[in-house]
């Protein structure tokens, strides 16, 4: 199991729950049978407008991108709660600090194997 005691543990499955919520409340961008709903809609206006239109809905797609990833994360983090297996590197087996979790709840790895991760 890890080193984390009942407190610890209460603590970060709240803070992970409070962050789901946040990433799962008001729908992002979905995809739909003609295409893509879009953050601005385009109208008929200069080529600079219609440029601008283009990067603020590229931007609301790659940031619905991102919020997915991070739910899914936050989604692995909790399924681990379950299975007992939460705070644990999944490289190594080692018990993740609790400062580390504090930070980032969803940590896969712990310092030293993110830190080998980071320089491959």
């Amino acid at each position: 199991m890890n080193a984390l005691d009942a407190a610890q543990l209460t603590l970060l499955s709240d803070l992970l729950e409070r962050r789901r919520a946040a990433l799962a409340g008001p729908p992002g961008l979905r995809a739909t049978a003609g295409g893509r709903d879009r953050a601005v809609e385009e109208i008929e206006t200069s080529p600079a407008d219609k440029a601008t239109v283009r990067l603020l809905n590229d931007l609301a797609l790659e940031a619905a991108g991102h919020n997915a990833s991070q739910l899914h994360m936050i989604k692995h983090a909790l399924a681990k709660f379950n299975d007992g297996n939460y705070g644990e590197c999944e490289e190594c087996g080692n018990p993740i600090g609790f400062s580390r979790l504090q930070a980032r709840p969803e940590a896969r790895l712990c310092i030293t194997c993110q830190t080998r991760a980071e320089k491959r």
